[in-house]
């Protein structure tokens, strides 16, 4: 299986956010996330105005959910989501009810496990909750302090059967080292957003994992 390539546009004006989009989409994405930023500035319309300027593309709205699961995965998918995220460190509940709400609306339910610390107790938890995908992650924050989600990907790789995404900071030069440890989807920010030619930066990136299976 081809890696997946997310690229996740985190800003708070839609223009940016559609220039880096088509960049991304020129270059081989094949995710795009509307990030956090961006629907806390624009509103969940703003899932909605990507997935109509990109029907092709599969949408990953990361809403980051911590409560109201249900509600907040039925805003994602009911406007064009194909993939909700929702915090590891959410209650059962609201991640049972994150998935539900997905999956009556043919949307993929995606964990966030930042900031968890038994990250192989949350992961086996959140598969019987209804995970489609577990999604290793080190914030921009903590980025700052040198950590990277590679330390532990290949120990979740191992323990889960369901994919593993990885994001935190991935670049040309470590996307493919996670791709070699089992990720199946590789999450890149601002190795892309913040390139000068973003569409050439995705192709690389692209080539880089593609190559690395």
């Amino acid at each position: 299986m081809r890696p997946i390539l997310q690229v996740a546009l985190d800003f708070t004006s839609l223009e940016q956010a559609f220039r880096v989009a088509e960049a991304a989409v020129s270059g081989g994405a094949d995710w795009l996330e509307v990030g956090t930023p961006l629907i806390k500035s624009v509103g969940i319309s703003a899932v909605k105005l990507v997935v109509e300027r990109f029907p092709n593309v599969t949408v990953v709205a990361d809403m980051k959910t911590i409560d109201t699961g249900y509600l907040e995965a039925l805003m994602a998918a009911s406007h064009g989501a194909r993939v909700v995220t929702v915090l590891g460190l959410a209650s059962d509940r609201t991640i049972k009810e994150a998935a539900d709400a997905a999956h009556e609306h043919s949307a993929k339910l995606m964990v966030d496990l930042m900031l968890v610390r038994d990250l192989r107790k949350r992961a086996e938890e959140v598969v019987t909750l209804g995970a489609d995908y577990i999604l290793l992650h080190i914030g921009k924050d903590l980025q700052k302090d040198g950590l990277t989600p590679l330390t532990w990907l290949r120990e979740i790789v191992d323990y889960v059967k369901i994919p593993v995404a990885v994001a935190g900071g991935l670049s040309v030069l470590t996307a493919p080292i996670a791709v070699k440890a089992g990720a199946k989807i590789v999450v890149i920010g601002g190795a892309i957003s913040g390139a000068p030619d973003p569409a050439k930066a995705t192709r690389e990136i692209r080539e880089a994992i593609d190559s690395a299976i």
